[in-house]
């Protein structure tokens, strides 16, 4: 987190020292039900429900950049932030109009403060810090990786301790969930995460030129045109195999792809941008690659 953030977030410590734990700017409220209002802009998506203590979620609302990111081939950091900026309040205003809650109702507010884009938090911590303020309510900072942890338990009834594995453009993780807020880190990835590799070998190889493709985002291409691809046209290298733990690599399979598709272009004679006539075969043995290693 950038220096902004963390004031911002000692300013909420401080002013929560400051209250009664009764405390509330709307007064003579008592509720059963526990709500609190979750608030997301750790990267491309401005984010907020209202879930209850049973884990039900009440009203929820979205505001996805995807196309915006798609056209500049990737996420501009300071773009991400101003969309944020531009959508929150209406998206915060949705989720709590859905759900036909107040914030005078709601038991504490909790926001995304880690990992993610610094300039994308801060957005969704301040207008958290304005909510705060003006109507005295709790705050939980919430770490996104432990939450994606903790959804299943939204939705399904499992115990403590459980297995999670988490993947993404920015992370990949092994580990086991033990409590809401204990987890034994088993493995991780110890250079890029499967996502990002594979939004780079979707940009290595061109696929927003592909007819199939120039709408979707890098990962959900290579998925795309893997399903109709021949895996055993190319082999490689699986990462890490010597390697008795938990964790993972994906920097020296993406050498390795983009070697392949060096020889490939060379072979049939094409330059780097034009589309290769076995980019699905590459797509699926990507794919392929990148599972097994997971597995």
């Amino acid at each position: 987190m950038n220096s902004i953030t963390k004031s911002l977030l000692k300013s909420v410590k401080h002013i929560q020292a400051l209250w009664p734990r009764s405390s509330s700017a709307c007064s003579g409220e008592q509720h059963l039900r526990k709500l609190v209002l979750g608030i997301e802009t750790s990267c491309d998506d401005t984010g907020a429900a209202v879930v209850d203590d049973a884990g039900n979620v009440l009203g929820e609302a979205l505001y996805c950049q995807k196309e915006v990111h798609l056209e500049a081939g990737g996420i501009i950091p300071v773009v991400a932030q101003q969309l944020h900026r531009e959508n929150i309040e209406q998206v915060v205003k949705e989720a709590l109009s859905v759900s036909g809650v107040s914030v005078c109702e709601l038991a504490a507010i909790a926001t995304t403060v880690k990992p993610g884009l610094a300039l994308c938090l801060e957005v969704g911590l301040q207008h958290s810090l304005n909510l705060v303020n003006k109507y005295q309510k709790p705050f939980i900072p919430i770490h996104h990786m432990e939450a994606h942890a903790l959804t299943i338990r939204l939705t399904h009834h499992v115990e403590f301790p459980f297995l999670v594995l988490l993947l993404s453009g920015g992370h990949c993780i092994l580990a086991v969930a033990q409590g809401v807020s204990d987890f034994l880190l088993l493995g991780q990835s110890i250079d890029i995460a499967p996502g990002d590799m594979l939004d780079k070998v979707a940009r290595r190889l061109s696929l927003r030129k592909h007819p199939e493709c120039h709408s979707m985002a890098g990962g959900k291409a290579i998925e795309h045109l893997a399903q109709t691809g021949d895996r055993q046209q190319h082999t490689f290298r699986l990462p890490m195999q010597q390697h008795r733990n938990c964790d993972f690599s994906f920097s020296g399979l993406q050498c390795l792809v983009n070697k392949a598709i060096k020889q490939k272009e060379k072979e049939e004679g094409i330059q780097e941008g034009e589309i290769l006539s076995c980019v699905k075969d590459i797509a699926a043995a990507v794919q392929h690659a990148v599972a097994v290693h997971i597995i």
